[in-house]
């Protein structure tokens, strides 16, 4: 089944470049960490205890003690374990508290163990804090692993004078003798929307003899497709298969699927992804991207085909489902999604609310209200207590808008506000212009007001949402006399468009 429709295909390559940039600025932190093991049986119970803490609260020194007290052994091995962990599944805080335990207890650090508390000490508490941890660092300390790791927190941030001046220490100090550094300012540039200085920092590599790895040629194909050169995308491919096949990867082919899909080449995009297939990986994460690329380009065959592989070589984590369902509702398999997410729930270990979230949203875009309310009330029920209803409902307050019910899209708001004591929330942008529509199109001045007031104890009363108001102000036919004063107020800028609006409803 092969549907040409563009408004169905999900923007996995923008998704993929993403990944990328995330993927490449934490390169040094997996090159400085050794790849996490299969965990032994004690390894595997302290880690569990640790991971526990995000549900049930509590200090890591708290439970760490309490391990000790009940005559159990803690070993560096676990401890390091339990720190690759918790940071590979973004649980940066605690990974933290578990190296500052360490550091406590005397435990001997490794070259690598400087680098990972500076990498954790950017992440949980800013780039000042990690740059005061670094100035404060032995010489023994001050390596090529705690330097890498402090120009990815530069790259990562987009600070580049600082990131570059730091690259020109590191290759004073011959730190430079591989691609990592390399990366992290390519994928800056990336970021940055210059592409153009990649190539350049390629030529480097070549030059000092560095070989080039699978990732550099990933981010340096990603470098040409930001600037709509596909021949020059295929040129560095078809280099990569010529200097060592073994590099192609099942991240090239999925990269060169991407690709293809932006520039709507749908054809190559599948020839890349049946030569992924092909290699059989043994990773879930490529079956992941398979079903989302197979997605782009409207192909349901092949997303069902695909599962029906992952579910048979991997067992299906909750992510596997919502990677299958998110590609479901973009193709408008209502049917199979619907059979996919009840064959979830009833085996799911932990109800995982991002899979809820999912189907919500794809049955109210169809109008299928009750369903959605159905499986919302149910996610109520079985979700535990750490659980954020925030997009599920916002996903409610849109439907209810869009069918002209504001008194009900109001109460989830509440229901929202109430939620937002616990947890730090923000309503999305296309719900904030979707209630403001909603007010022009009612020339509902005093909703509008109301709204601002919310958006405002949220600390995200902004440029887009004054816009709006002062829209909603013309579409009344009411003036405001104090809006002037309003903006000034809130610290918003009077642009030539927002004067062109504020001369209607507050003539100067």
């Amino acid at each position: 089944m092969m549907i040409r429709n563009q408004s169905r295909l999900i923007s996995t390559g923008s998704y993929l470049v993403r990944q990328l940039c995330s993927t490449s600025t934490e390169t040094v932190s997996q090159r400085i960490a050794a790849p996490t093991p299969f965990p032994t049986g004690n390894e595997d119970k302290l880690y569990k205890r640790l991971s526990a803490l995000g549900a049930t609260g509590g200090s890591v020194t708290g439970a760490l003690n309490a391990y000790i007290m009940e005559g159990k052994t803690v070993r560096k091995g676990m401890l390091e374990y339990c720190v690759r962990s918790l940071r590979k599944f973004g649980r940066y805080r605690h990974a933290l508290e578990v190296i500052e335990w360490m550091e406590s207890r005397k435990i001997h650090f490794s070259y690598t163990d400087f680098a990972v508390y500076l990498d954790l000490t950017a992440k949980t508490k800013g780039i000042a804090a990690a740059e005061k941890y670094f100035n404060g660092l032995s010489e023994y300390a001050k390596n090529r692993y705690t330097y890498g790791a402090l120009l990815n927190c530069y790259c990562k941030e987009l600070m580049t004078e600082r990131a570059l001046a730091l690259f020109e220490k590191m290759d004073e100090l011959k730190f430079l003798g591989n691609t990592v550094a390399f990366i992290n300012l390519s994928t800056m540039y990336l970021r940055l929307g210059q592409p153009e200085k990649v190539r350049h920092l390629v030529n480097q590599m070549k030059q000092r003899n560095i070989s080039l790895d699978n990732l550099t040629y990933i981010v340096w194909m990603q470098s040409y497709s930001h600037l709509n050169d596909i021949d020059g995308v295929e040129r560095v491919f078809y280099e990569m298969c010529n200097e060592c096949e073994d590099k192609c990867r099942w991240t090239t082919y999925s990269n060169l699927a991407s690709i293809y899909v932006k520039a709507e080449l749908f054809e190559k995009a599948e020839l890349a992804l049946k030569k992924l297939e092909e290699m059989k990986p043994r990773d879930r994460k490529a079956y992941h991207f398979l079903i989302s690329l197979y997605c782009n380009t409207s192909n349901l065959d092949a997303v069902n085909r695909v599962w029906g592989i992952l579910k048979s070589t991997f067992p299906p984590t909750n992510m596997s489902y919502l990677v299958l369902l998110q590609a479901l509702a973009k193709l408008n398999a209502i049917d199979i999604l619907k059979q996919c997410f009840e064959e979830w729930e009833s085996r799911c270990s932990s109800y995982d609310m991002r899979l809820a979230d999912a189907i919500i949203r794809a049955y109210l875009q169809k109008d299928m209200y009750e369903e959605a309310a159905l499986i919302f009330n149910n996610a109520k029920k079985r979700a535990d207590a750490s659980t954020r209803f925030f997009k599920s409902r916002e996903s409610f307050m849109i439907y209810y808008l869009r069918s002209r019910q504001l008194d009900l899209a109001l109460n989830e708001m509440e229901a929202a506000l109430s939620e937002a004591k616990q947890f730090h929330w923000r309503p999305k942008q296309v719900t904030v212009d979707t209630f403001f529509r909603f007010f022009e199109e009612e020339k509902d001045v005093d909703g509008a007001e109301e709204f601002c007031k919310v958006l405002k104890s949220l600390n995200c009363l902004d440029f887009s949402a004054y816009s709006f108001l002062i829209k909603t102000y013309i579409a009344a036919g009411k003036l405001a006399s104090d809006m002037r004063q309003r903006l000034e107020d809130d610290d918003i800028e009077i642009t030539d468009e927002l004067e062109d609006l504020l001369v209607k409803v507050c003539p100067p």
